[in-house]
């Protein structure tokens, strides 16, 4: 849904911004309602179908965009009651405590893209956000050690 509306952008990259106002004022959808497909629509339209839908049998060819089988359908929204934005390891722990998980913007390296496991760390002089994650947790991982 929110690469087939382009809310915070498309396959191609964005901001995560709009999508914290989006949940807020609009909702979203369940996970469960849309596949992610890493495919942009072919046009900027949002029609109901592209937000939830359900498709019948059978599959369509590698050519073929399947969508002559679907159909939209109703769905549940949910919705935050607010966003912000704070930066610094202190207050993050502080949010992560407080709150739980948090979405972070990171600069994706090459050598982030060789990451395996436990606790990624990498100094960059003028990092770029190209990337969000999912910030869980905080401190030592005895595994890496």
């Amino acid at each position: 849904m929110l690469i087939n509306c382009q809310i915070g952008g498309t396959c191609n990259g964005g901001n995560p911004g709009p999508i914290y106002k989006y949940a807020m004022q609009t909702g979203l959808g369940d996970s469960s309602c849309m596949q992610y497909v890493a495919k942009n629509l072919e046009s900027n339209s949002c029609e109901a179908i592209d937000m939830c839908r359900d498709c019948s049998p059978p599959p369509p060819a590698a050519n073929e965009t399947g969508l002559d089988g679907c159909y939209a359908v109703d769905h549940k929204m949910y919705y935050i009651s607010s966003y912000y934005s704070l930066s610094g390891a202190d207050k993050m722990k502080a949010e992560l405590y407080a709150n739980g998980p948090m979405s972070c913007g990171i600069d994706a390296t090459p050598t982030f893209e060789e990451y395996a496991g436990g606790i990624y760390s990498e100094e960059k002089r003028f990092p770029l956000i190209n990337h969000e994650i999912s910030v869980v947790g905080y401190g030592y991982d005895e595994d890496s050690q």
